[in-house]
This record gives C-alpha cells, sequence and structure tokens, in this order.
C-alpha cells in the first residue's frame, strides 16, 4: 500500500515538491492513492522518479523522456542498453606532492598541470589535491615518464592518441547504430528482441578493443621494424 505523502516522496528521491508537482503535470508520475484529502505515493512512484532522475542524468529531455515512458518497460530498458554499453573506470583522487612523485615533476610545475587539466587527465579541487578520472591513463603517463620520455612530449601524445581514438569510436558506433540499432527502431523496438540487442551492445565495446589492437600490433610492428631498419642504415655510414 502507498504510505509516502509528497513531501516524504521528495525527500526520499533527492527531490523539491516543486519537482514532483511538475512531473505530475506532464505526464510522467502515475497519480498517488487518494485517502481522505491526502495522496499516498508507494514504491513504484520512487523507481519511476528515480528512472527520470537516471535518464536525464544521460541527457534526455523531459519531453523525450514522457515519449520513453509511454511504455512502463522501455525506460528500463534503454538504461540496461545503456548500462551494458558503459564501462566507467574508478576515479581516485592523489595529493599534488604523490603526482610530483610519479611524474617527476621538478620546478614550476604549473604549465603542465594546466595542460593535464585541459586534457582531462587531471581535475584540480581546489585543496592541493587532484581526481584522477582514469588512473589507468595516469598509470601510463608515470609509465612512459620513468622511460625517459618528458612529461610535456607525454602529454602531446595522449592527446594525439585520444584524437585518433575518437575518431576510431564514432565510426564503429556510427557502424553499429546503421546495422543494429536503426534495423531494431524501424521494426517497431520489438519487445522480445531487446534482450538480444543488449547482448551484442554488452560484446560491442570488448570487440572494438581487440580490433583496435590487433591493428595496433601489425602498424606499430611495421613503425618499429621502419625505424630499426634506418638506424641499422646510420650505425653502417657510421663505420665507414
Amino acid at each position: 500500500m502507498a504510505g509516502l505523502t509528497i513531501d516524504e516522496l521528495a525527500r526520499e528521491t533527492g527531490l523539491t515538491v516543486r519537482n514532483v508537482r511538475s512531473h505530475h503535470a506532464r505526464g510522467l508520475l502515475p497519480p498517488p492513492e487518494v485517502r481522505g484529502r491526502t495522496g499516498y505515493y508507494g514504491p513504484q512512484h520512487v523507481q519511476r522518479l528515480r528512472l527520470i532522475q537516471e535518464l536525464q542524468s544521460e541527457g534526455l529531455k523531459l519531453e523525450g523522456i514522457k515519449k520513453v515512458l509511454g511504455d512502463d518497460d522501455e525506460g528500463e530498458r534503454l538504461l540496461a542498453l545503456r548500462r551494458a554499453g558503459a564501462e566507467t573506470e574508478q576515479s581516485e583522487i592523489v595529493s599534488g606532492a604523490e603526482l610530483a612523485s610519479r611524474l617527476k615533476l621538478e620546478g614550476d610545475a604549473r604549465p603542465l598541470l594546466r595542460k593535464a587539466e585541459k586534457l582531462g587527465i587531471l581535475i584540480a579541487l581546489g585543496d592541493g589535491n587532484f581526481e584522477v578520472p582514469s588512473p589507468a591513463l595516469l598509470q601510463a603517463a608515470e609509465e612512459v615518464v620513468t622511460r625517459g620520455v618528458s612529461l610535456d612530449h607525454a602529454l602531446d601524445m595522449i592527446e594525439s592518441v585520444e584524437r585518433h581514438a575518437r575518431a576510431v569510436s564514432k565510426e564503429f558506433i556510427k557502424l553499429f547504430m546503421d546495422d543494429v540499432i536503426k534495423p531494431f527502431a524501424d521494426a517497431g523496438m520489438p519487445a522480445g528482441q531487446w534482450g538480444e540487442l543488449v547482448e551484442s551492445v554488452e560484446h560491442a565495446r570488448p570487440l572494438a578493443a581487440q580490433a583496435l589492437l590487433a591493428v595496433f600490433r601489425r602498424t606499430m610492428d611495421d613503425e618499429v621494424e621502419r625505424t630499426f631498419s634506418e638506424l641499422a642504415k646510420r650505425l653502417a655510414k657510421g663505420k665507414r
């Protein structure tokens, strides 16, 4: 049985009463159970509001959310599809001192830190600490610096890699949209195919990574071979 007043529902979901009333007015929230002159809300209302919040956090506008929620199950299916394609790395907090040690920072490192912030590698928290959205990326930069590459050049490399990786990602997603998502949407998004679609999305990321790594290994081998060939020629000339 529904047992939350509108004030209690708002507190439970972290919204204001005004937000809740607005969702009512837009037709996003089912009506409460009225007892006497008071409306009471139950678990289904809490779940619906949390679903709306999650869809909003993914960038959907309220009018679009209303269309999605026209089918009670479709919003959940859409979020399940989004989660299947997501692989968010857990960020970490590091101190400025730890960062200086790991990246071998010396002298005035502010320009390099600003460059790293611009690339999204670091987020200054204003208390001498930094948030690292991708610890794996910071570790890669640390390893490269340890091998003798300057941090400035390492950041340039990361910027270049991200630019090329984003282009590849866009191509792969476009391919998936054209050949998988669009036919599914054109068919009216049949309920019986949602599970198959989610499974396809779950496999999309590892397949893309596998293909990218295979091509990278091949091109890296070519570049190493070419570089060492040039080095061998220089050494041969030096011995004459």
